[in-house]
């Protein structure tokens, strides 16, 4: 294959190589996410609002079969949120809908030439429904208050949706938004270990759409399948702290046809801490590094979030 056309585009499309990254560095966050506390409660009528912000630098999830060498993107990622809790079936459940934004600076070099380039643009909106199974039934503020004094095992499950939404343009090899539907399946687990103490667990799968107007042919993607793990630590009534881990596996590509070599088996380690700084707002703090990175997960993350809580 002769290099020179595919140099060329590189060289004068202002956003060609940041966008092949920042979807791939989207498609990272959301399979990779470390998420405590995921499945703890709240009292029926809880309304949440959350803006978010994650810094990402180092090697994101690149597809093999690009000529691309010597990555260093820096990551910038927003979010705003909206929770909603609600009784469903008896037990404790919530909606959550995300509306995500993200902006990158890639460096590498393409069949050898070096390029640099800035990207932006809204990305694929997702909702979640989540539900108690065991532990939780819908409560008033005052079982809550009771419940979290003395936390029994929990158990519950969700179905996270997101929709093609995002900044997609067919021509370019990726994007900000990925010009397909995804869900993800997941039960999450949460067990007392000792006085403040709580171990909680995830099993999840992604499941993925077809890509029709990827630039090369139809992009087809297997499921991803996830576990968590967090050790959680309470100090008080909504100041608490975790050590995150986790690690995936799947996700291969076809491309027109052509089974791709980008097998998924990365893991990641990370802390995360939630302070109240006052009655009704919320500071989270968190990061996490690649543990095991062979496909193009060794990065490193940083999360800051405010949450309004109204009751």
């Amino acid at each position: 294959m002769d290099p020179r056309p595919i140099v060329r585009f590189a060289l004068r499309g202002r956003a060609a190589l940041a966008t092949i990254f920042l979807a791939l560095a989207a498609s990272t966050l959301a399979a990779q996410e470390l998420s405590p506390r995921a499945y703890w409660p709240a009292p029926t009528g809880t309304k949440v609002v959350t803006v978010g912000y994650a810094h990402s630098r180092g090697d994101v999830l690149t597809d093999r079969s690009l000529p691309v060498y010597g990555v260093d993107s820096r990551i910038d990622n927003g979010v705003v949120g909206y929770l909603q809790t609600f009784r469903l079936f008896g037990r404790t459940a919530n909606f959550v809908v995300e509306v995500p934004y993200a902006r990158a600076t890639t460096e590498g070099a393409l069949y050898g030439v070096p390029v640099r380039r800035d990207y932006s643009g809204l990305g694929d909106i997702a909702t979640t429904l989540a539900i108690n199974l065991v532990g939780a039934p819908a409560m008033t503020p005052e079982e809550f208050a009771r419940l979290r004094s003395d936390p029994p095992a929990l158990l519950g499950a969700s179905l996270r949706v997101v929709a093609p939404t995002g900044h997609y343009e067919a021509q370019r090899l990726l994007n900000v938004g990925t010009n397909r539907w995804a869900a993800k399946l997941e039960l999450g687990s949460a067990l007392p270990l000792a006085a403040k103490w709580l171990a909680e667990f995830q099993l999840a799968v992604w499941l993925f759409g077809d890509n029709d107007e990827f630039v090369s042919g139809k992009r087809e993607q297997d499921p991803v399948y996830s576990v968590q793990g967090h050790l959680v630590r309470r100090f008080r009534a909504g100041f608490w702290a975790s050590l995150d881990a986790n690690y995936f596996t799947g996700g291969r590509t076809t491309i027109g046809g052509v089974e791709r070599d980008d097998l998924q088996q990365n893991s990641r380690l990370g802390g995360t801490i939630v302070y109240p700084v006052a009655r009704g707002h919320v500071v989270k703090l968190g990061y996490s590094t690649g543990l095991r990175t062979e496909s193009g997960g060794d990065f490193d993350q940083y999360t800051l979030s405010y949450s309004r809580i109204f009751r």
